[in-house]
């Protein structure tokens, strides 16, 4: 009879452990939402940034800029 009463603790310890665990890590999830819900990630760099990509036909140096090349640079790369 004292081993069922014993497991039944035991069943019981790892229920409120879970719940626990379910409820601490909710709302760590919850905190973290907060922190990075102001945060703007498109906003323009400051300080020294520089601009690595320029995805305008006109500014293009080489002048023969095709969509069909950058097309087929995007399915080699895998992008």
């Amino acid at each position: 009879m004292m081993t069922k009463f014993k497991q039944a603790l035991q069943t019981l310890w790892i229920f409120f452990l879970f719940i626990g665990c379910t409820v601490l890590f909710y709302y760590g999830i919850l905190w973290v939402g907060e922190e990075y819900r102001d945060y703007h990630r498109y906003e323009e760099p400051q300080g020294r940034a520089v601009k690595v990509f320029n995805s305008s036909i006109e500014d293009n140096v080489e002048g023969d800029f095709l969509i069909t090349d950058r097309l087929r640079l995007f399915f080699m790369t895998g992008e």
